[in-house]
């Protein structure tokens, strides 16, 4: 099924042709120590994305179309992306694989680098590890959209101007038609966030909110 969605920006026609049939859900580092109250690298915002997300996870499965899950994690040794985050060292240890904390939203200890509970994991669901910023970036995020047959992709996540932009600009570069949902992305910058968005649109991609899209894909 083929149709076309309006983007953001009515005065100027839509980029491209979306066609559903070939579209994947790639939903960013919605983790603990991202998302939950008091957590390390906490985005407050992310809470409000939560439900329009889990919305547009549930057109995805319908659909039979794929839903990608990416992880920032954490390794042992230190690279240049720690000097931006000096949290991910100990013994905060943020986003390493292995280590808990307690949640005192949620009342119970977590693995911090683990999606958050309200995003519960389908069978068929993918989860793409990396190290750095974008999703594409030294992983297999390529290989599982060519084995979907997706050359489309529509964005959630966090951080707006950080894993989320960097993941869609890589998704521009490899020749995807990118989609970012605007109600589904958020930043603890709202200046940042609203030019991300903004510029996205300019040269990108499109950008919708999430009631944009059509009731069933």
């Amino acid at each position: 099924m083929s149709f076309i969605l309006l983007s953001m920006a009515t005065t100027t026609p839509d980029p491209f042709t979306l066609d559903m049939s070939k579209a994947a859900f790639i939903i960013v580092d919605m983790q603990n120590d991202f998302v939950r109250v008091g957590a390390p690298l906490e985005v407050p915002d992310t809470r409000a994305t939560i439900t329009p997300i889990k919305t547009v996870t549930g057109l995805f499965h319908a659909a039979g179309r794929p839903v990608i899950y990416t992880r920032f994690i954490t390794g042992e040794a230190e690279t240049l992306l720690w000097t931006w985050s000096p949290q991910i060292r100990a013994p905060v240890c943020c986003c390493r694989r292995g280590h808990h904390r307690r949640y005192e939203d949620i009342g119970a200890e977590r693995e911090c680098m683990a999606i958050i509970d309200e995003l519960p994991l389908e069978s068929g669901d993918y989860i793409v590890d990396k190290y750095w910023y974008g999703g594409f970036y030294r992983t297999n995020l390529i290989d599982i959209l060519r084995s979907e047959g997706a050359d489309t992709v529509f964005l959630a996540g966090t951080v707006t101007q950080i894993c989320v932009e960097e993941t869609a600009r890589g998704a521009f570069h490899l020749g995807l038609k990118t989609i970012v949902l605007s109600d589904c992305v958020s930043s603890f910058a709202p200046d940042l966030h609203a030019a991300t968005l903004k510029n996205h649109a300019m040269k990108f991609g499109m950008v919708l909110d999430s009631h944009e899209m059509p009731d069933k894909l």
